[in-house]
């Protein structure tokens, strides 16, 4: 048979596993976190835009490298400044291939399977956002009676540790005044 002491910390053993949970599925379905992992996937695909751009100035010096005529050397010239600017502001290539891809996202229409999938992650996330939201509240009302609890003890202890001092203080009180007394009576007496 389990003891009280191993109850009370199996009980909150379990509710810091469940308060995990809790929180791990919260930041799972939760919008911030949904449009992070989004925001993760297109900073990804523009990295590979980028990386595209980049390579294409590159290969766009080499070709015009690989020519004798004048033209072609302006032309290597326009293209070395080119990549020069470019790697010396890597920012602005990643702001020109967001901006390029926002628009291009922005024209295109949403697709039936985008619509359906979003529509299918709603009409299945709002079970567990109820459930959620049941289960925090069953743990703030267990976390409100532990407190309670925990008040009353602290309450108790508290009561019986001021019973003590009074009558501590009663009783050296006491003290003092039969000492006061049998010292006025040696006073007296002398």
């Amino acid at each position: 048979m389990s003891t009280p002491d191993e109850i009370r910390a199996d009980i909150e053993r379990t509710r810091g596993e469940l308060g995990s949970d809790v929180d791990a599925l919260a930041d799972k379905v939760s919008p911030s976190s949904i449009a992070h992992r989004q925001s993760e996937k297109v900073k990804g695909r523009f990295q590979d835009v980028r990386e595209s751009v980049m390579g294409a100035a590159q290969s766009a010096r080499s070709s015009a490298s690989g020519s004798a005529s004048g033209a072609t050397g302006q032309a290597k010239d326009v293209a070395q400044k080119g990549v020069e600017k470019a790697k010396g502001n890597p920012l602005a290539v990643g702001l020109i291939a967001f901006g390029a891809g926002w628009l291009v996202s922005s024209l295109l229409p949403t697709t039936e399977k985008e619509e359906e999938l979003a529509g299918e992650l709603k009409d299945k996330a709002a079970p567990l956002v109820d459930e959620v939201k049941e289960q925090a509240k069953d743990v703030g009302s267990q976390l409100g009676d532990v407190a309670k609890e925990h008040a009353q003890d602290l309450k108790g202890t508290a009561q019986d540790a001021a019973q003590a001092v009074k009558g501590e203080a009663q009783g050296a009180a006491s003290d003092v005044k039969d000492n006061a007394q049998g010292a006025a009576d040696d006073v007296r007496s002398s």
